[in-house]
């Protein structure tokens, strides 16, 4: 995979100024090759430095997802070059989840072409509001706008109410309980990576609580964690683009039933993945391994769940 660099004439390192007398300085030992680049350079170099070697990268990337905890053993006792290092493979996926995600998303059709055929088959009068967080029903927007400002005052709602009424009819105008529940998703995934990496001090802060002081460092657990998150995100995207693949044979009752069965294999792999991971690294009895790791899983993931359920609220009020 590597790509060398041609070297610069001037054999006067530019970063310490001694004498380069081969490609690295004797000095310093920065390479003695031309500091302007092609964006082709660059891009080689950016994927090159982030795998590091074509085989460490594989190898890496087939450890992460089969063989739980494995990359964290082996780093922290000292085998180091073999594979990625943690922080350098959490970026690498981290930005090619997000870049696929936000890629794909934006050019997906499907939703906008459901909404052209429900628009087509359903009149305004039979649309039904299917939420609502309250005890009064209004037609529209010009409606609940009209009685909250010329109605009694036993007709007005309070501020907040009102707020929450008039995002929910502007969101009904325009999507269908479809679309509505097919954005909460997306924004799921969406939200999921930047969750993920707000997330990561927090999760290795409950490790640490539930683990021996004076076997195990925070550091310890930081790095189970990067490598436990790299693993979440590489799942998410698979999962991602197998949906993204499938579909482009349309939806049909085939494509349904193996995409709905890859998705359940990912999940129980997903879910299940933490526990052995959590004991093969820990070393703890296979009991320990069950009670902390369900209550760590639990309560990590409601709080996830949390964050992830504001931002899709947020996705929901923003709706157009």
């Amino acid at each position: 995979m590597s790509h060398k660099n041609p070297l610069r004439k001037d054999k006067t390192c530019l970063n310490c100024n001694y004498v380069v007398e081969h490609r690295y300085c004797g000095n310093c030992g920065q390479e003695n090759i031309e500091p302007r680049k092609t964006f082709h350079h660059l891009f080689v170099h950016f994927f090159e430095d982030l795998t590091h070697y074509e085989n460490a990268f594989w190898k890496t990337i087939k450890n992460l997802i089969l063989k739980p905890a494995s990359l964290t053993k082996e780093y922290l006792s000292g085998k180091r070059m073999s594979y990625l290092a943690p922080v350098r493979l959490y970026i690498f996926v981290s930005f090619v989840t997000f870049f696929f995600i936000t890629l794909l998303s934006g050019s997906d059709e499907m939703i906008k072409l459901h909404k052209s055929n429900k628009e087509e088959a359903v009149t305004e009068k039979e649309k039904k509001h299917f939420l609502s967080f309250g005890d009064k029903h209004y037609k529209n927007v010009e409606e609940l706008d009209s009685i909250q400002q010329y109605g009694k005052p036993n007709e007005k709602l309070s501020s907040f109410n009102y707020w929450l009424d008039r995002k929910v009819l502007m969101v009904e105008e325009h999507n269908t309980m479809e679309e509505i529940v097919e954005k909460f998703k997306e924004s799921f995934v969406h939200n999921l990576p930047k969750v993920l990496f707000i997330y990561m001090p927090i999760f290795a802060f409950m490790l640490w609580l539930f683990h021996s002081k004076r076997k195990w460092y925070y550091f310890d657990h930081g790095i189970f964690t990067l490598h436990y998150f790299s693993f979440l995100l590489l799942m998410l995207l698979i999962l991602f683009l197998i949906k993204k693949i499938l579909f482009t044979f349309g939806e049909t009752t085939i494509v349904d039933f193996i995409y709905n069965s890859i998705q359940f294999v990912g999940g129980i792999w997903m879910v299940y993945y933490f526990f052995p991971a959590h004991h093969r690294f820990y070393g703890e009895s296979r009991l320990s391994t069950v009670l902390k790791g369900s209550i760590l899983y639990l309560l990590n993931s409601i709080i996830v769940f949390i964050v992830l359920t504001l931002a899709a609220l947020y996705t929901f009020i923003n709706l157009h």
